[in-house]
């Protein structure tokens, strides 16, 4: 990118902004006033002792193929950015259900909350049994994968494949050297959000330095939790869940999977937790979609990968087209094997 481009970048960046600031968007701590694409359901259960509520999509086809599909979104998402990918699923025949994770978006954020993955799938598993829904693919992306890896390794005769879609823990951060931090630095950096900054970060690491006026709803989505009464509360379990996303890798577990595996992967991606934390060599080792998803796929028994070359950390949004045709196409693939 030359000098003169990135400076008419920054202002097209900057004239978002703005645009943004003028009629910036309030939403409440369970994102209170953001309208989901579909409507919403709430699951009630109890969790660590506590009344929860899991908000969810339920899509059903018109034409049931018998099959089902449970969406995992990652942390900077919600079920409603899984839109899309649920519609054409739906369309396929399949039943297609989409949580909002505990700590996330329109579900309860627990105070006093111990964050797992085990946790989250339980419930996620609790949710299915309630829908009487026996056997699902299982997709997850970005810490959804994480979060779908472990589901798989806890369910797998209830797991008919496991999709990840550029998941973290490809990699183990701690391991490689990244130092951890508390809950309370992770809270202090939570409490410095901006939607600018959020849309910097997305802009070079999901979208591959290429921003469309279709991502910005998903950066409101986020901030306007920031504005609104709960940010501290919103800030707190952001906070909480990086800790879980950072201290509970999956990566030392992929041999142990024992379901169909498909990775679709953007290779631009370039997602690594804690890189700011770090210095040159380290900094340039982290996040390499490309080598991870390879070295995941000859360590997961009879696992495939899909490669994006020039898509970044989230595919399903930067080229919904492309991203639904691979998806369905694998679909059908790991079904006849």
């Amino acid at each position: 990118m030359t000098k003169h481009i990135k400076h008419l970048f920054g202002l097209l960046l900057l004239a978002v902004g703005l645009n943004t600031l003028a009629d910036a968007p309030v939403y409440g701590p369970q994102l209170q006033g953001f309208e989901y694409p579909a409507p919403v359901v709430e699951f009630a259960f109890t969790g660590q002792g506590q009344a929860l509520q899991m908000a969810y999509l339920d899509y059903k086809p018109t034409k049931p193929n018998g099959h089902a599909v449970v969406l995992m979104h990652g942390k900077n998402f919600c079920a409603a950015t899984w839109h899309d990918t649920a519609v054409a699923l739906q369309q396929a025949g399949l039943r297609v259900i989409v949580p909002d994770q505990i700590g996330f978006c329109k579900s309860s954020k627990p105070a006093n909350y111990a964050y797992s993955f085990v946790e989250l799938a339980r419930q996620t598993h609790a949710l299915m049994v309630s829908l009487k829904i026996k056997k699902a693919t299982v997709i997850g992306h970005s810490m959804g994968g994480m979060l779908a890896t472990r589901y798989a390794l806890m369910y797998p005769a209830e797991v008919t494949q496991l999709v990840m879609v550029n998941p973290l823990g490809l990699e183990d951060w701690k391991a490689m050297g990244v130092p951890p931090l508390t809950d309370d630095q992770w809270y202090q950096r939570e409490l410095a959000f901006t939607d600018e900054r959020l849309r910097n970060y997305q802009l070079s690491t999901y979208y591959a330095n290429e921003w469309k006026p279709a991502y910005e709803p998903w950066i409101q989505m986020i901030a306007g939790m920031y504005r609104g009464p709960g940010k501290e509360t919103v800030a707190w379990h952001a906070a909480l869940t990086f800790g879980m996303i950072f201290n509970q890798p999956v990566v030392h577990e992929f041999g142990q999977i024992k379901v169909p595996t498909l990775l679709l992967i953007g290779e631009k991606d370039t997602t690594a937790i804690g890189r700011d934390l770090v210095y040159e060599p380290l900094k340039s080792q982290l996040g390499n979609y490309r080598a991870m998803a390879l070295r995941a796929v000859k360590t997961i028994p009879g696992a495939r990968v899909v490669l994006f070359p020039d898509l970044g950390h989230a595919p399903q949004i930067q080229n919904p087209d492309r991203f639904k045709t691979a998806l369905l196409h694998s679909l059908v693939a790991l079904e006849t094997d």
